[in-house]
């Protein structure tokens, strides 16, 4: 049972498009086990526009593997669910599916994607959030 967290670490940062006005921008903090092939976590998804998709906060859990295709070295999935509200003038709430994928390198920087209720985001960067431990030393 000791063994079964063997190697866990945390890895945070953003996926999407930073900097685009409007460009929706998925930030992920996980808790990575790489001895399980687990990922489990929070992703927010933020983006500047009025109205039920500005943001979205979802509790995820995946994969993660490792990959033979350089530069990354770890292939990355996610998925989860939240609460989608109609918008107005409709009123109601449904479930809606939440799904990631990433290709990152050691540093989890690299390229990936998401998609929740009628967005997909395709071939955007992966990058890890700066380390404030090293920054404050």
């Amino acid at each position: 049972m000791a063994d079964l967290l063997a190697g866990a670490y945390l890895a945070s940062g953003t996926i999407g498009n930073v900097g685009t006005p409007g460009a929706p921008i998925a930030s992920f903090s996980l808790v990575v086990v790489p001895s399980q092939h687990s990922v489990s976590g929070t992703v927010v998804i933020t983006q500047a526009i009025p109205g039920p998709d500005s943001h979205i906060v979802v509790s995820v859990t995946g994969k993660i593997y490792a990959a033979g295709i350089e530069p990354y070295t770890q292939l990355v999935s996610l998925k989860g669910q939240y609460v989608q509200t109609f918008p107005a003038p409709a009123i109601g709430a449904f479930l809606a599916d939440f799904d990631a994928h990433l290709a990152v390198n050691a540093d989890w920087n690299g390229l990936g994607g998401f998609s929740y209720y009628q967005h997909h985001i395709e071939n955007v960067p992966v990058k890890a959030a700066t380390n404030l431990q090293a920054e404050l030393a």
